[in-house]
């Protein structure tokens, strides 16, 4: 647990040590345009965590739903019913973000 919080607060440390180096080479050199330019970048690393999140959720959701219909298969039908439900709304947030880099790119 211990080393878990070490590397969590080493990568955050890193990240917060990042942001000044960043400001100081797209101010430095392209002036105002030069922060535009990164909100693609943004977009796609936020269209990659979505979709990677996204993904370990709905592993989470299926394994879940299979581990009640194994312990209970009478109530397969209200598992069925809410994993589904759980898995269309798990999905809207890749949706959401896949639009997010469409509204962005154009």
């Amino acid at each position: 647990m211990r080393q878990k919080l070490l590397l969590l607060f080493s990568g955050l440390a890193g990240l917060f040590l990042a942001v000044p180096a960043f400001a100081q080479s797209v101010s430095g050199g392209a002036g105002a345009g030069g922060a535009a330019s990164l909100g693609p970048v943004g977009v796609g690393l936020g269209m990659g965590l979505a979709a990677g999140l996204c993904g370990l959720g709905q592993g989470k959701a299926a394994a879940s739903a299979c581990e009640g219909v194994a312990r209970n298969p009478g109530a397969r039908p209200a598992i069925q019913l809410f994993v589904i439900l759980a898995l269309i709304f798990i999905e809207s947030l890749t949706l959401y973000a896949l639009a997010m880099v469409y509204i962005k790119i154009h």
